[in-house]
């Protein structure tokens, strides 16, 4: 089935409603999202068909080359993000390849990148839920949070705050993500993934 090149693009930036949650290492999907939205110039308001907040707008050049996007924070808690992406990817008709999830990813190291289409779930409670919702087959872009020290336990690292060293640099990272979505978007994975696959 080929996909109607002008249908609209999705992008999840996953991570946990709250302010408590808002600087935490697993929330870096929305801080990707907040600076998509930021770029767009709107803000992110309460959807009407599921429990998230989202933007409508475009990316890329004005022409032929923008695309519209829709981008989407679940206010449902990570592990069962799929509920609102599956709503409002079927209430805006957004084919599954033209969806991209922004999550943090622990066997990736701190702020580097990979982009991919499908593929398993490496634990992450976010990708499990839409996973299980819609099927294996859209875009992750991974932004590496790299693994726990010592003997802490994962889900207490993912809940943390990112370490006054990691801030230093997180501001840089996330804009470079930002990018690579875009650039997913407006150029193909294969592009994207040349450029920003470290």
């Amino acid at each position: 089935m080929t996909t109607d090149a002008n249908a609209p693009w999705l992008i999840a930036g996953l991570g946990n409603p709250g302010p408590e949650y808002a600087m935490n290492r697993h929330n870096v999907g929305f801080m990707v999202a907040d600076l998509l939205a930021h770029r767009i110039g709107a803000k992110f308001k309460r959807a009407a068909k599921a429990q998230a907040q989202v933007v409508e707008g475009r990316i890329g050049a004005p022409g032929p080359a923008s695309r519209r996007v829709i981008l989407v924070k679940p206010m449902s808690y990570m592990n069962v993000s799929g509920g609102p992406v599956t709503a409002l990817r079927d209430f805006y008709k957004v084919p599954t390849e033209h969806i991209v999830a922004v999550h943090d990813e622990l066997d990736i190291d701190y702020g580097m990148l990979r982009l991919k289409l499908g593929g398993g779930d490496n634990g992450h409670n976010g990708l499990k839920s839409m996973t299980k919702a819609m099927g294996p087959d859209y875009h992750r872009v991974r932004f590496g949070i790299g693994r726990p020290p010592g003997r802490m336990q994962v889900a207490d690292f993912v809940l943390k705050d990112f370490s006054s060293p990691e801030r230093k640099e997180l501001d840089y990272f996330v804009d470079r993500a930002a990018d690579a979505v875009e650039a997913l978007i407006t150029e193909g994975l294969e592009r994207a993934q040349s450029t920003y696959n470290s």
